[in-house]
């Protein structure tokens, strides 16, 4: 609130205070109930009696008001209330510039107990930032002259700017903060994101690490950033380990959601999970990454625990976009996807700079037939997080969806030739290559040199099997599908064992593929239409093998959605969160 930076004074009961610094005292105890009835009533006398209270005091008795009706989250009718003080505060600077010329010093002294003006703005500002209302934001704050600008505005004002897609003045705003505060990590960060060289990020803080001791791991940390945000996921990783190893910061809860979100870009969905659990487990309460958690949990065909982690996290904060996006993909992999829908839409309204969820809403609207309103979400998630290939897989496979292959290849091959040639982006450009029977041949070398990079790379092996099935070289898909099991327990991976064993006549091995694949994932459908296959004792010549190795990035085919056509119109009834922010 305001009188963050007001003078605080202790409250007291002296003969001549007057009503006004009752209000005050009120206000700086936190009593902000009893501070809006008084201020209410107090207010209306005035505005009954203009010579009742100077215009100091009236302006005094805006700025308190607003502040409660701010705490009681009216905001609107809290920014209406500050704008009237700044008003107030106009006609006091033009009385207080004749009484200056006078000689008025108390006149003075009592402006200098004011509350801040620059102070008010930045709270108009915020209520017009919580109302997203951003240009209303930064209109206001532009308006303040830079060197009255203190860091909480700078950085304000440089997130307004980023989110604008105005980075110039982001970037000017972000090492301003710095200036002032060298220690301010998340403008680092957000410098970072910009493109900003870790180098020279580093010289900004290299005074302050020199003269304070046992910082020296911070030059060191902004290096992990750098790399995390130039999508060099492996050096971040081991920058990461290097500063988490060190006994000073063993087991920072930042260090390690860092470490599984880089681990969760790199593909290593198994080390991602292991550290999110580890943070998890030395803090109850964290919600930051959680989402990302929650939709790897959800992939892995672990819905019982994603609901039980959906629930935990709407009992510590439901103002937050990872409960709903962690229920929302509970939903989707249980193919309510006009529950998910819905539930992506309202993690966007609560966050929408969330990444998780707007590939949630995306791949929803994808699976429901609406490829062009998913087109729009997954670009706007590569906006935000341009170094985050799961974005991309989604807007590739909306453009396959819709026979836009062209599309597709010219993002695969600007992702390929942008963050250079891993086993992730060879298998993109591979996925878009298996479409068109021209390029069979390139995808095939592309995903080799894929797998030779990382023989475990599951999206790879899943797209090589695919090839093989195709080519109908079922020995070689075994060996390749034995190979990537055997340090590793995936459920896409045993049922498409299953499925090649199927081919060759191994039943009884085949049984056994799809009985491990439902273990791992109960709700997996084909898994349990290959058992039921084999249960039917389906004779060899007319068995069929159907490889499906999609998932929620690599899906492009509509389900079907379950329940009642009265459970969708519910939430198609929700079409007011629908739209994007």
């Amino acid at each position: 609130a305001c009188r963050a930076s007001y003078s605080e004074l202790k409250p007291s009961t002296q003969p001549n205070m007057n009503v006004i610094d009752h209000v005050r005292d009120m206000a700086a105890a936190g009593l902000h109930s009893n501070v809006r009835i008084l201020s209410s009533l107090l207010l209306t006398m005035s505005n009954n009696n203009p010579e009742l209270f100077s215009p100091a005091q009236k302006y005094q008795m805006l700025v308190y008001h607003a502040d409660a009706i701010f705490h009681d989250k009216e905001y609107r009718n809290a920014a209406c209330k500050y704008s009237m003080a700044l008003q107030q505060k106009k006609v006091l600077s033009k009385t207080s510039k004749v009484r200056t010329s006078t000689g008025g010093a108390a006149s003075n002294i009592q402006a200098q107990s004011l509350p801040s003006e620059i102070e008010v703005k930045y709270k108009i500002a915020e209520c017009y930032t919580i109302l997203k209302l951003d240009k209303d934001a930064i209109a206001v704050l532009d308006g303040i002259p830079s060197r009255q600008r203190t860091p909480k505005i700078n950085m304000m004002l440089a997130n307004l700017y980023r989110k604008a897609g105005q980075e110039r003045s982001a970037v000017t705003s972000y090492k301003e903060v710095l200036r002032q505060c060298p220690l301010a990590l998340d403008a680092i960060i957000g410098l970072l994101s910009l493109s900003v060289k870790g180098a020279e990020v580093a010289s900004m803080t290299m005074d302050v690490i020199q003269s304070i001791p046992n910082l020296d791991w911070l030059s060191v940390w902004v290096k992990a950033y750098a790399f995390i945000h130039a999508g060099d996921n492996q050096r971040a990783i081991n920058t990461i380990c290097s500063l988490e190893k060190k006994s000073l910061l063993r087991d920072n809860v930042d260090l390690l959601v860092s470490l599984a979100d880089v681990y969760f870009r790199a593909g290593d969905t198994k080390n991602a999970i292991l550290k999110f659990e580890q943070a998890q487990m030395l803090d109850p309460y964290l919600i930051k990454g959680m989402d990302v958690y929650g939709y790897l949990m959800a992939r892995e065909g672990h819905l019982e625990d994603v609901e039980v982690l959906g629930g935990r996290l709407f009992n510590i904060s439901d103002q937050h976009a990872e409960p709903w996006v962690i229920s929302g993909c509970h939903s989707f992999y249980s193919k309510r996807y006009s529950r998910a829908l819905y539930l992506g839409a309202k993690a966007i309204q609560l966050n929408s700079n969330s990444v998780q969820a707007l590939l949630l809403k995306g791949a929803a609207l994808r699976n429901m037939g609406r490829v062009q309103e998913a087109i729009i979400h997954f670009r706007e998630a590569m906006r935000l997080a341009p170094c985050r290939l799961d974005c991309y897989e989604g807007l590739i496979d909306c453009y396959l969806a819709s026979n836009g292959i062209r599309e597709a290849m010219g993002m695969a091959n600007n992702i390929y030739k942008t963050l250079g040639a891993n086993a992730q982006t060879l298998t993109i450009l591979a996925t878009v290559c298996l479409e068109d029977p021209v390029t069979q041949e390139k995808a095939k070398t592309l995903l080799d040199k894929a797998l030779a990079q990382r023989p475990d790379y599951t999206k790879a092996v899943v797209k090589k099997a695919e090839l093989l099935s195709r080519e109908q070289k079922y020995e070689e898909g075994i060996a390749l599908l034995r190979n990537a099991l055997a340090n590793q327990s995936d459920c896409v991976l045993h049922r498409m064992l299953g499925d090649f064993l199927v081919a060759v006549n191994d039943y009884q091995e085949a049984m056994d593929q799809y009985s491990i694949a439902l273990s791992l994932d109960p709700n997996d459908q084909k898994s349990l239409e290959g058992m039921q296959k084999m249960e039917k004792e389906e004779s060899p010549t007319d068995a069929t093998v159907e490889l499906d190795g999609d998932d929620m990035e690599g899906s492009g085919e509509d389900g079907d959605l379950e329940g009642s056509d009265s459970e969708a119109a519910q939430w198609a009834d929700q079409e007011q969160w629908f739209g994007m922010q």
